[in-house]
């Protein structure tokens, strides 16, 4: 009798176990990385279709610049639930001040954005690049030491993380940076659109 109620007893554990385990999102390393004090998420805005912003399009006038579509916010939205399932919960999450970029960092839903001038494109004129990204360590440097185990995701355009990683990514594409204590990157990880 005492060995039946011991095997039963044992048997409901693992069953608690197993149920408990199921509703917690397990975290992959993406995340485990995040919570470090040394890994960035640098993300390209979501589709907009077109290249660089008509001429005379101004900040503070969305409808003057080239937006994300349909399949933009879409992407945008779905990239957020796929961080959130690779158990990303909290984040600090920055954003050029294009439409484009606020756009998509108000789908991934972590919160309100908050600008920041070192995510701002230079394509309008190039020879910005160096000091933007210089810009960029730098910003880089002073939140990931005092962010906390909180994920920091910045919204960027194509330009800025060229110059950050040397690489080109796609629209909605995500780049996983390893940087030194003063935001100057070490290696990186690409993590296509979901």
């Amino acid at each position: 009798m005492m060995k039946t109620l011991k095997k039963s007893l044992i048997k409901l554990l693992w069953v608690a176990f197993g149920l408990v385990g199921s509703f917690q999102v397990c975290a992959s390393e993406l995340s485990e990385l995040l919570k470090r004090p040394d890994h960035v998420l640098l993300m390209r805005h979501a589709v907009a279709p077109g290249i660089g912003d008509p001429a005379g399009y101004k900040l503070q006038d969305c409808k003057s610049q080239r937006n994300l579509d349909a399949t933009g916010r879409a992407q945008a939205q779905k990239t957020g639930q796929w961080l959130r399932a690779q158990g990303v919960s909290d984040a600090f999450v920055f954003t050029s001040a294009w439409c484009r970029c606020k756009e998509t960092a108000e789908n991934l839903a972590f919160g309100l954005p908050v600008l920041e001038p070192s995510l701002n494109s230079f394509f309008d004129d190039m020879r910005q690049g160096s000091q933007s990204n210089l810009n960029l360590q730098k910003f880089i440097g002073n939140q990931l030491k005092i962010k906390g185990d909180k994920a920091l995701i910045l919204v960027t355009h194509h330009v800025n993380i060229a110059a950050f990683t040397g690489e080109n990514v796609g629209s909605g594409d995500m780049v996983l940076a390893k940087v030194n204590a003063a935001g100057k990157m070490i290696s990186f990880k690409i993590y296509p659109s979901p």
